[in-house]
């Protein structure tokens, strides 16, 4: 039987061909960029990388490391790399189980990565790892979609998200937060709140529908 754990991990190897010609460019560049100004220079984990469009605004000042669950991402992320003049430091891993020592970052980014990841527990898990490998004071940007988003009303907390590629129809597991779960979630992690906010093209006065939820974290 497969699992939405199976779909997880294997379904990113079979479209990542397909994702570094379509989602080429960051959707988050001006958070991203923002963040770039506001932290300046230091050591930076982008967890779930993908194929690395999220290391654009880090660039220079920033010693870049890479960690994805999909080996096939992986080799798009040093074929992007190459693409852009980025030397980031790549590895296959799992975000609940980040193969770094503790205090290891001084940021971190993870855009789209946390709502993959099949169980409760294990999203916690996996933010509690966010945590450990933080230095104190160190502030992370993470993103995830929002259950709350005029698309998914009527869906649940849990779906199944489609991919086409190469006349095959792929589906991605996806688990949609809401505004107070998330930042729940975080806290129970050991993380400070810093900042709670909607992605920048959101133009609605009321975040709670906004497609993303956003957040700016740090570890006392």
């Amino acid at each position: 039987m497969v699992t939405k754990d199976d779909i997880q991990n294997n379904g990113y190897d079979e479209i990542a061909e397909s994702w570094y010609r379509l989602r080429h460019w960051t959707r988050f560049k001006v958070e991203l960029t923002d963040l770039a100004a506001r932290w300046n220079r230091g050591r930076l984990l982008n967890v779930g990388c993908a194929h690395g469009p999220d290391f654009l605004p880090f660039k220079g000042s920033f010693e870049l490391y890479g960690l994805d669950s999909s080996g096939q991402m992986t080799r798009m992320a040093l074929r992007y790399a190459a693409k852009f003049g980025l030397t980031p430091h790549l590895v296959t891993a799992d975000a609940v189980c980040l193969p770094f020592r503790d205090q290891t970052f001084d940021y971190a980014v993870s855009v789209a990565a946390y709502h993959h990841i099949g169980s409760g527990q294990l999203r916690l898990e996996a933010l509690k790892e966010l945590r450990r490998i933080l230095k104190p004071g160190g502030e992370a940007f993470i993103t995830v979609w929002n259950r709350w988003q005029k698309e998914f009303w009527n869906r649940g907390s849990e779906i199944m998200v489609p991919w086409k590629t190469g006349g095959r129809e792929i589906l991605r597991y996806y688990y949609l937060f809401t505004y107070p779960e998330f930042e729940r979630t975080l806290k129970q992690a050991g993380f400070r709140i810093i900042k709670i906010f909607p992605e920048y093209g959101y133009r609605f006065p009321i975040k709670w529908f906004s497609r993303n939820i956003c957040v700016l974290a740090a570890r006392d």
